[in-house]
């Protein structure tokens, strides 16, 4: 029971988290209210969550890295893919390398090994961070995309490095040419275990389906378990299980663009793993608040393996650290970006100062981070206590904190209308509306009289078929007018998508009045709300 009881409580600061960072006015991001309020429950209640570090890998990572592969905009991945390789494995390697070093020169009680696993566990990046952050401040789509890409992609790689960290920590001797080939086997193992299970398991219930009809339920749970068969079966393969889980998203993302699936399955498929995604990032960071007050207990005896015996030192070393981090990627931001961000585009503006300076402030540390840390082992192989455990956690604690409240306090002021070279990929979206209302139109004709053909209410078939292709007519107006005319009809579609939200609002108030005077079934209003629900989900877009 009191297992059970910690699980809710830890859901209800999730849910009180969201609640505050929409009522303070200060553009605070989420996991610093839900950092707060794990603290707030290690001090009152004397509750100490200790999870397995596979266990706890295993539940977190999975799911959150197989979303994150299958929603990112795979074009603009690929767009802008040097950009995004450049951060997510050139500058996980250079951070790596540099802050291993830097951390070992400046804590000599660190192992050299160890050093190295912290600099690998606060080399990814949290966009879920940024993303909070930025609510209130328009952030360019552009930008967005490639710092959503690195995190994708660095959560990997840093992970990885993170691995073979561990491994000669705890072996005691490391050998270049051997963790060479132990990378290649474990990368594309992992990359092939995920793409392979994602496209045989889609095949497979897609032949169900089609075969015997479909059951959202089913579809629902598929998606849910993908990502753990993945890690699971590449881990018992000795492959990595998180270029698996980013491998099976990214491959979910391709093989769902045959469209076999419902609508209503896509909807409430999309409602659950939302649900997910807000659960678990959110219960990452309420976990990193409630063992915080227990680290900071232990803060006297952590600081003396530093050779000090001031807290005040931990302190230092945070501070330190970050200011590193952000130094490496600053420079490393000011190199790639301004190679790869204007290829292809003539004479475009070189990136501003502002926009370097805010890519590298975006680099908040986050959920990947923790879970990473928290992997590492509690005893070596001969029993003994891991080196510097409570040290590594300690500081990567410090660092999410002190880079969450820099990005929360520097980024507004420098998002506020940043602009950026975009992509000119509004005439292909453009072009496909008015590709998809041509097909639409002739497929409603071709119906309509297939449908009509020897009947004698034939005008009806043809009335309604007009209203429809009416509609049809009108996107491909709006979408082949010049720049002038696409602004008339955008703001007079403003004006309808308002009015037609409060006429939706006043059926769904009519509807529940009816049911409050009992002159309406529940079952029968649950299915109008509904059909109201998903048009104002569409004027709403």
């Amino acid at each position: 029971m009191e297992n059970v009881t910690i699980i809710l409580v830890l859901l209800l600061a999730v849910i009180v988290s969201g609640i505050l960072s929409r009522v303070v006015p200060i553009p605070l991001p989420r996991p610093l209210f839900q950092i707060a309020l794990g603290a707030v429950i290690g001090l009152v209640a004397d509750w100490r969550v200790t999870l397995d570090p596979e266990l706890f890998f295993l539940l977190f990572l999975p799911p959150l890295l197989f979303l994150d592969g299958w929603r990112i905009p795979r074009e603009e991945l690929f767009k802008d893919g040097k950009a995004v390789l450049g951060l997510a494995l050139g500058l996980v390697v250079f951070t790596v390398l540099g802050m291993g070093l830097f951390i070992n020169w400046m804590i000599p009680a660190m192992p050299l090994a160890i050093a190295f696993g912290l600099a690998a566990v606060i080399s990814p990046t949290d966009p879920i961070a940024v993303s909070a952050i930025a609510q209130r401040v328009s952030i360019p789509k552009r930008m967005m995309h490639i710092l959503e890409g690195e995190s994708l992609l660095n959560d990997a790689s840093g992970l990885v490095c993170l691995r073979f960290a561990v491994a000669a920590a705890l072996t005691g001797a490391f050998s270049l040419q051997e963790a060479a080939m132990n990378f290649l086997w474990v990368a594309i193992g992992g990359v092939m275990v995920g793409v392979g299970l994602t496209w045989c398991v889609a095949h497979a219930k897609s032949f169900v389906s089609h075969r015997f009809g479909e059951d959202f339920g089913s579809q629902i749970l598929i998606s849910l378990l993908i990502p753990f068969g993945s890690y699971l079966l590449a881990e018992h393969l000795h492959c990595s299980g998180i270029l698996a889980a980013v491998a099976a998203g990214l491959t979910m993302g391709f093989v769902e663009t045959t469209g076999d699936l419902q609508a209503t399955t896509r909807i409430r498929r999309n409602t659950v793993w939302d649900t997910i995604q807000f659960t678990a990032n959110g219960i990452i960071f309420v976990l990193l608040g409630e063992q915080l007050p227990a680290i900071l207990d232990g803060a006297a005896e952590t600081v003396r393996l530093t050779g000090h015996h001031e807290p005040w030192w931990l302190a230092v070393y945070i501070l330190a650290i970050n200011i590193g981090l952000a130094l490496l990627r600053f420079l490393w931001v000011m190199v790639w970006i301004r190679i790869t961000l204007n290829r292809g585009e003539g004479k475009a503006p070189t990136p501003s100062w502002r926009l370097i300076t805010a890519m590298s402030l975006a680099g908040v540390r986050g959920a990947i981070t923790l879970a990473g840390v928290l992997t590492l082992p509690l005893v070596m192989n001969d029993g003994s206590p891991f080196p510097a455990r409570d040290l590594a956690i300690f500081l990567a604690m410090g660092v999410i904190i002190v880079s969450l409240i820099a990005a929360s306090i520097g980024l507004p002021p420098l998002l506020k209308d940043l602009r950026m070279p975009e992509e000119h990929g509004h005439a292909a979206e453009e072009h496909a509306r008015v590709a998809a209302a041509r097909a639409a139109i002739t497929a409603v004709e071709q119906a309509e009289h297939e449908m009509a053909e020897g009947r004698h209410d034939a005008d009806i078939y043809v009335a309604a078929a007009g209203r429809i292709m009416d509609y049809y007519r009108h996107r491909i107006e709006r979408g082949e007018a010049d720049v002038e005319d696409a602004k008339t009809i955008q703001h007079r579609e403003k004006i309808e998508r308002d009015l037609a939200l409060v006429a939706l609002q006043a059926e769904r108030r009519e509807i529940y009045r009816m049911v409050r005077r009992r002159r309406l079934g529940s079952e029968a209003a649950r299915k109008l709300v509904r059909e109201l629900d998903l048009l104002e989900a569409r004027f709403g877009t």
